[in-house]
């Protein structure tokens, strides 16, 4: 019998496109390598209220219930006692989580112990000054999902229209910066989809404030000609309410560590990498700069475009 494994989001993303594409639960469950009432519960359990499958929310889904399934255990009085004990004694979570169960003891986890602390502090309780790091709250890290530069109400990008993907409209943007030698002076990049399109800006630093004023210097300059933008989790991002705001074009959030989903920027960002190369300070690299190595990007023929340049196809 095979062992069930949860699915990862490499997998949801792949089951997201091949949906779109009107591809049978069969035919999804092949290429993703799973049996089909795999694919099948996966859709029918995680799908919106307008019945599409979307990555993000299919993941947040899953991840809630098995979070509560866990949270259904109960312990005695006494048990949580004795744990509150330990806890006072300033052993950590894990060390009284290991010490019970390696004895015979008690099975609980230190994710339970770490939520009762947290629950004990919100009625008042002190349980939590013994934690070493006692004002910082720790959550709970499921494998690969990383919460790093996660983002109150942010779209993630398996909720963009659906045209972004195809190519087939000019406006869709990607949005990246490149970092120098020292790590602090930067370049902005923005990728038109469609054409390839290549807007360059030096970043004094890599900051949020930096970023979303450079961003919106950008969309006024070309405004009719962006419809989204498609972001990676950087926290010099976090500003994208207020680019939002002062220009009505939406972000949408790439998944964390899929750099593939994104792959025009990346692959921009390469080229870009020819006249700046990596370990190369950018101290020196003014928005003149900026603006020749983007020239020449924009007026250099591409393959995929029948050997038209970006510069051409972007003003067509």
């Amino acid at each position: 019998m095979r062992r069930y494994k949860q699915l990862t989001d490499a997998q949801r993303y792949t089951i997201a496109q091949l949906r779109h594409r009107k591809k049978s639960m069969a035919f999804i469950a092949e290429v993703i390598g799973v049996h089909r009432s795999t694919v099948y519960r996966e859709v029918v359990r995680n799908r919106c209220n307008d019945n599409r499958y979307r990555v993000h929310k299919a993941g947040y889904r899953t991840r809630t219930r098995r979070s509560k399934s866990r949270r259904n255990i109960q312990f005695s009085h006494f048990q949580m006692q004795l744990i509150e004990a330990f806890i006072k004694a300033d052993w950590s979570p894990e060390q009284i989580s290991g010490y019970l169960q390696t004895r015979n003891m008690l099975k609980i986890s230190h994710e339970t112990i770490y939520r009762h602390i947290w629950n004990d502090k919100k009625q008042g309780g002190t349980l939590y000054k013994h934690l070493r790091c006692a004002q910082k709250q720790r959550r709970k890290r499921y494998r690969s999902y990383d919460s790093r530069g996660r983002l109150a109400d942010k779209r993630h990008i398996s909720e963009r229209p659906f045209q972004v993907e195809e190519r087939k409209e000019l406006g869709h943007w990607e949005i990246d910066t490149v970092i120098g030698k020292d790590k602090k002076h930067c370049i902005l990049t923005l990728v038109e989809r469609k054409t390839g399109y290549t807007l360059i800006g030096k970043l004094l630093a890599r900051t949020k404030e930096q970023t979303s004023r450079k961003t919106i210097d950008f969309i006024k300059k070309h405004h009719s000609k962006f419809k989204t933008i498609t972001a990676d989790n950087g926290t010099e991002f976090h500003g994208y309410k207020d680019i939002e705001k002062a220009t009505g074009v939406p972000f949408y959030f790439a998944t964390p560590h899929h750099s593939w989903e994104r792959g025009t920027n990346e692959n921009t960002n390469g080229l870009i990498r020819q006249y700046l190369p990596k370990r190369s300070s950018m101290a020196h690299i003014t928005q003149k700069d900026c603006d020749a190595i983007a020239h020449k990007l924009n007026t250099r023929p591409r393959k995929r475009l029948g050997f038209y340049t970006p510069g051409y196809c972007y003003e067509q």
